[in-house]
């Protein structure tokens, strides 16, 4: 795209999402003062993309990019509080906050808190490190004195049940039963 085109396009169809674009940003990022600086990335990525070629939805184009901005930055900060976690699933629907939406994002974040509550002390503490915090498997293992492989074990047993809590069920960590405990020759 000519950079007449790609100024008209933004001023056309860009900058009236910007309202919006501020909207979710706060919403889903806890540092005020990162805001401003953020919607900048958003548009200097919106514009290298459309220098290549012009997106179709303009809109879902703009939040897709705010949206993989923040990612990249909590990634970035190796640190996810929940709260942001459970926001970003709604990025779709940035300018339509509803009540409903609201209550559902709090019910479910109510849920996802009762089903870590139900795991073991050292498998919470594990998921809460591995999944939460964006520690390495290693930096757990450091943290808490035990192997890498318990790591692995904790998290895959936890993230079952947590998956398994989420759909309705018990949320009970399932082990399986070595074949000689079952009696069964191996």
């Amino acid at each position: 795209m000519d950079p007449r085109t790609l100024d008209e396009w933004f001023v056309g169809e860009v900058l009236p999402l910007e309202a919006a674009l501020m909207r979710f940003l706060r919403r889903n990022w806890r540092s005020e003062a990162d805001i401003v600086d953020l919607r900048q990335e958003v548009y200097a990525r919106v514009c290298e993309a459309a220098q290549a070629a012009q997106p179709i939805n303009t809109k879902a184009f703009v939040f897709t990019t705010a949206r993989n901005l923040l990612i990249d930055r909590m990634r970035h900060a190796r640190v996810v509080p929940l709260e942001v976690a459970v926001d970003l699933d709604g990025w779709g629907a940035a300018d339509e906050v509803t009540p409903d939406r609201h209550v559902t994002a709090r019910d479910e974040l109510r849920r996802l808190q009762a089903g870590l509550d139900q795991l073991p002390a050292r498998c919470r503490e594990v998921v809460v490190l591995r999944k939460i915090e964006g520690l390495s498997q290693r930096e757990v293992a450091a943290r808490m004195g035990i192997r890498e492989d318990t790591v692995e074990r904790q998290t895959a047993h936890g993230m079952r049940a947590l998956a398994d809590f989420m759909l309705g069920g018990p949320g009970r960590i399932r082990r399986a039963v070595a074949a000689s405990k079952r009696g069964v020759a191996p």
